[in-house]
């Protein structure tokens, strides 16, 4: 079953690259291919026979009073499903990944997807993983209010600016405030437990905006932070170039995030590396978890190796599945995993703060039940990751686990791309 499942992401990405190539949007590889469906909800479609929640999409009905608007200019929205007994009065807020905008041509294109407009968003989502409302898949956050806002903006929920020409509004900072608000206004002021979390671009949020999401609440409210393969790395390709901080070039410039990035890394440092959590994670003062593959797939495949910076093909097969990569092109991501553990030192000192990092081929592994907390999931020292992040919310344990290198782990769940 896992199998056929996997072998069917496999084809659909596979199949939405070439779409996104044929529609000149390839570019860099970057958005609506392997991140969109990387992400939980697409994956949780192929158990569409099973008995999974599905949750209805709630748009936020006074956003555009406040200019807080998809790409398009559609209300933004969210899909919530209500807590119950112990968890009533607790609240997980998921923030939605996938990729970002970094032009004028790419954000139009964004604008015609659900990645950009309420009306292409799907009117009801499953919940699986971290928003499952079960107990065996979900042990710790199973009854809370669980929350998952939905990604239209193309900048992390951190943009503030518009492009009248091309009828564009970039307006992720105005969303995330105006959901806080809303969500808010239907309970969560009384919450006495918070969760923010996200994966990937949502993982990039939930950093920038982890101290908002605190301060949103009394001191007396339990408030943490969890980021799901956001750890993206201002790394050198494999041409010796920098693809992720031209990207990042493109969308902080574009999309104005500069004024609503955290002020404690702007005051001395440029806004592009203000946007690479690198340079972020060390001074949020809100506990913060950081779950992230130390050979992150879509890192790989869009920032390290990406066919921009790979004319010749020649780490082709090695992006695909990692079980074909020389012994030059594994020394290559060896290298990788050591400069994401170096990023991480100053963090890891704190306390409040917690680690996973497992060295697998693999991206988002808190949306995915198999990933989360299944019979085979990926472990660290035998504790799955559900467990590792519920001991550390709840103070059960400090949990700051770093897998031994690739090939060492034999628990991963490794993306194979065909």
């Amino acid at each position: 079953m896992a199998r056929v499942f996997w072998t069917a992401i496999a084809i659909a990405l596979v199949f939405s690259s070439w779409v996104d190539g044929f529609e000149g949007y390839y570019e860099h590889q970057f958005n609506e291919t392997e991140l969109s469906l990387l992400e939980a909800h697409e994956a949780s479609l192929s158990y569409a026979g099973s008995n999974l929640l599905l949750v209805g999409l709630t748009l936020v009905q006074n956003a555009a009073a406040k200019g807080a608007v998809c790409l398009d200019g559609t209300l933004p929205g969210y899909h919530l499903h209500r807590g119950y007994g112990s968890g009533a009065n607790s609240w997980l807020i998921n923030l939605e990944g996938g990729g970002w905008c970094n032009n004028i041509r790419t954000c139009v294109y964004r604008k015609k997807t659900r990645r950009g407009s309420s009306d292409f968003m799907e009117k009801e989502i499953y919940f699986t993983g971290i928003l499952s409302n079960k107990a065996e898949e979900n042990p710790d956050f199973f009854n809370w209010n669980r929350v998952k806002l939905r990604y239209c903006d193309g900048a992390s929920f951190a943009g503030d600016s518009e492009d009248e020409t091309a009828e564009l509004q970039f307006r992720g900072q105005r969303i995330w405030t105006a959901a806080m608000e809303d969500l808010m206004s239907k309970g969560m002021r009384f919450a006495d437990q918070a969760l923010l979390s996200g994966c990937s671009a949502g993982g990039l949020a939930t950093i920038i905006h982890c101290d908002e999401f605190r301060g949103l609440f009394p001191m007396t409210t339990r408030v943490k932070c969890l980021s799901d393969a956001g750890l993206f790395l201002d790394a050198i390709d494999v041409s010796g170039g920098r693809t992720l901080r031209n990207l990042y070039s493109g969308v902080v410039g574009l999309q104005g995030a500069q004024k609503n990035l955290p002020q404690i890394c702007t005051n001395h440092l440029d806004p592009i590396s203000c946007f690479f959590p690198q340079n972020l994670i060390a001074s949020v003062k809100t506990p913060l978890f950081i779950l992230n593959a130390a050979y992150d797939s879509w890192q790989i495949q869009s920032s390290l190796a990406p066919p921009s910076a790979d004319p010749h093909g020649y780490w082709r097969d090695c992006r695909l599945n990692h079980a074909k990569c020389t012994a030059p092109q594994i020394q290559y991501l060896q290298g990788f995993r050591n400069h994401m553990l170096n990023v991480i030192k100053d963090f890891a000192r704190a306390n409040q703060n917690g680690l996973f990092i497992n060295s697998c081929f693999s991206h988002c592994q808190t949306e995915r039940q198999d990933t989360w907390f299944a019979d085979n999931s990926p472990v660290i020292r035998n504790k799955a990751i559900a467990l590792a992040v519920g001991d550390w919310y709840f103070d059960r344990a400090g949990v700051k686990v770093i897998d031994c290198p690739y090939p060492c782990d034999n628990t991963c769940h490794h993306l194979i791309f065909r």
